[in-house]
């Protein structure tokens, strides 16, 4: 009896070793990039269809949706440019449109017809423009327009069915109009101090008299909320009297100020209903938001189902208010469209982003992790392990950085992350000091310190990645865009013996040209940039000189990957021009991919296979150590 109960332990064991051993399925980059992309989500007059953007095509084109019963079709038939859906157009059956010309980001505004014909409302050959709401009666659009100035933004009001434009502010001193109220009487207008900092004010538009809402004596971050109905109140969003962002009412007739709401995270967005019934309130919540809902009648909570892992991107509420449409994605699926009805308190899903071949159970559900920097600082991070990661099977491990400066790794799906640890890749996505989300002092830590302690934190999270007993400590990278893309190269550049391989996708490498070369309608926001990294035309010069990784490419000692889109307005091809041509010069392997029909990341389907394909051939060479089936070794040339 012992012998049997031995061997049946023996036995038990081993079935849960190989259950623990069960393989997932390998995807292709291809079946991941037949998940979908979508946005936008307004609701038509009988609010029975929703107008919203998808890439289902391969780029981006407008599509509607059936509320009732999911069924969609397909509006526009784009193949060379993404179209994205702005709103139907009031009282008929026309509706607008954006799009841009191979990724320079100049959008113009588009009719379209019921017949396919479309009208270019905002045709200036070097225009870049901005749809900004309807007025109340509907009467009229109001949109951005740089067409007089490009360095600034007016704003000019087109009525519909006429389509003429005409100038309603003018725009010559920086201060970008942001809101009107119904009546048109009152603007609201902000200027960027820094990226940190910003001014609210409130100008009469009869007398042009200006009063500042934000207060002078608590400096801080202001953004714009909206009026109420009755034109009132104004609401905005400040970090001035705390670490984090709350929502504020200010009283037009007193200039009263109040709390609305606050929270121990930032308010990241707030916005009334169209009567005033429903206040929303979304919470950047530890990387996710999370939605609040007040019914103003009766003061109470909406309660509504959250979804696990949720995080919930944009609503909007129907005008009946009866409805609100949310945007809605997991770290294990895009972004899906959902409708709330606030009568039977039901919520109904209306689309599948997420490739019916793929089983999300072999995909990897994002979790939030803190570790230690050098400086015992607590740097917050999203981390995605492997499934078949163990302490017996090993897996090289990489090191995301995102975008910004200033921006935030999220709990969202990511088809490039989820590829790479579908083929056992662990990611450790760091929110290095300087990110958002986190509190305003974490958020200024990085000011005038770029490439120094944000780039130890991104070095420290290699650390924690080697204490992790299934992650291979001798095989970890780091890869990131834009300006993450800038920190890969400065970790390859500064601390050339931490990182076994970078991938650069059209990252910075040297500043002094990048701020030197911002597009004009960054004008705005030029001076606020320069705050925080720097000034060009200073003495500035010398530091961003120092932590260019173009001019220190000498030192790198690792492979390199770097891909970088023609028509990127943001960070110019001559910047991975130069940086590849430097690596290679000394002799170290640098794989460089240009797309000749991108700008500043990937539009179109096909390129962001190649890419994302093209990436995990370099890792499994140069970081996994393993020649890809069918491949001939590339040299560097």
């Amino acid at each position: 009896m012992r012998n049997l109960t031995f061997f049946t332990i023996l036995f038990l064991l081993a079935s849960c070793a190989q259950r623990e051993e069960k393989q997932i399925t390998r995807y292709t980059i291809e079946q991941l990039s037949k998940n979908i992309s979508i946005s936008g989500g307004s609701f038509s007059e009988g609010e029975d269809r929703l107008l919203f953007s998808s890439n289902e095509s391969g780029i981006f084109n407008v599509f509607e949706l059936s509320i009732a019963d999911g069924t969609k079709r397909q509006i526009t038939n784009s193949e060379v440019e993404s179209f994205f859906a702005i709103d139907y157009v009031p009282g008929g059956d026309q509706l607008l449109y954006s799009a841009d010309q191979g990724g320079n980001e100049r959008d113009h505004i588009y009719l379209l017809n019921p017949d396919g014909t479309s009208l270019d409302l905002t045709p200036g050959e070097r225009e870049k423009a901005s749809f900004a709401g309807w007025s109340r009666d509907k009467k009229y659009m109001y949109y951005g327009s740089n067409l007089r100035d490009p360095r600034f933004f007016d704003v000019r009001r087109m009525k519909v069915g006429e389509w003429k434009p005409e100038m309603i502010y003018e725009n010559k001193e920086g201060l970008n109009l942001v809101d009107v109220s119904d009546d048109e009487s009152l603007f609201i207008l902000t200027r960027a101090i820094s990226t940190s900092e910003s001014k609210l004010y409130l100008m009469e538009c009869a007398s042009g008299q200006m009063t500042e809402i934000s207060e002078p004596d608590a400096p801080g971050r202001y953004e714009p909320s909206g009026f109420n109905r009755a034109g009132t109140h104004y609401y905005y969003l400040s970090d001035a009297e705390g670490e984090f962002t709350a929502l504020m009412e200010y009283e037009i007739a007193s200039g009263a100020r109040k709390t609305i709401y606050q929270t121990g995270w930032d308010v990241m967005y707030s916005m009334l209903s169209e009567n005033e019934k429903y206040r929303v309130i979304a919470v950047n919540d530890d990387g996710k938001n999370n939605l609040l809902i007040i019914n103003n009648e009766t003061g109470e909570q909406v309660d509504f189902p959250q979804l696990e892992d949720g995080d919930i991107g944009s609503v909007r509420i129907s005008d009946s208010e009866k409805l609100m449409r949310m945007t809605v994605g997991t770290s294990k699926s895009p972004d899906n469209l959902y409708v709330y009805d606030f009568e039977t308190a039901e919520s109904k899903k209306l689309t599948e982003t997420l490739n019916p071949e793929i089983n999300p159970d072999d995909l990897v559900s994002a979790e939030v992790v803190r570790y230690p920097s050098f400086d015992g600082l607590d740097i917050p991070a999203i981390f995605y392990k492997p499934k078949m990661a163990s302490r017996k099977n090993k897996v090289p491990a990489l090191v995301w950085v995102h975008g910004g400066p200033g921006g935030q790794s999220r709990v969202q799906f990511s088809s490039l992350i989820q590829f790479l640890v579908n083929h056992d890749y662990a990611i450790l996505a760091v929110n290095n000091r300087g990110s958002s989300g986190y509190g305003k002092t974490f958020y200024r830590m990085d000011d005038r310190n770029h490439g120094d302690k944000d780039l130890r934190d991104c070095i420290w999270g290699k650390k924690w990645l080697q204490e992790q007993e299934y992650i291979d400590p001798e095989k970890i990278g780091i890869f990131g865009g834009s300006y993450g893309g800038f920190m890969v190269m400065a970790a390859m550049t500064f601390a050339p013996e931490e990182f076994k391989v970078g991938v650069n996708m059209f990252g910075v490498t040297n500043w002094l040209r990048t701020l030197k070369s911002i597009p004009p309608w960054w004008g705005a926001f030029r001076d606020a940039l320069y705050q925080e990294m720097g000034n060009p035309y200073t003495e500035d010069s010398v530091r961003l000189y120092d932590i260019s990784p173009l001019f220190h490419a000498g030192q790198v000692r690792n492979p390199i990957m770097v891909l970088q889109g023609a028509n990127d307005p943001r960070v110019l091809q001559v910047e991975s021009d130069e940086i590849v041509e430097a690596v290679r010069n000394n002799g170290v392997y640098a794989e460089y991919i240009i797309f000749p029909d991108e700008g500043h990341g990937f539009a179109k389907t096909e390129n962001r296979n190649r890419g994302y394909g093209e990436i995990l051939v370099f890792l499994d060479r140069y970081l996994k150590g393993e020649e890809p089936a069918g491949s001939v070794p590339q040299g560097s040339e």
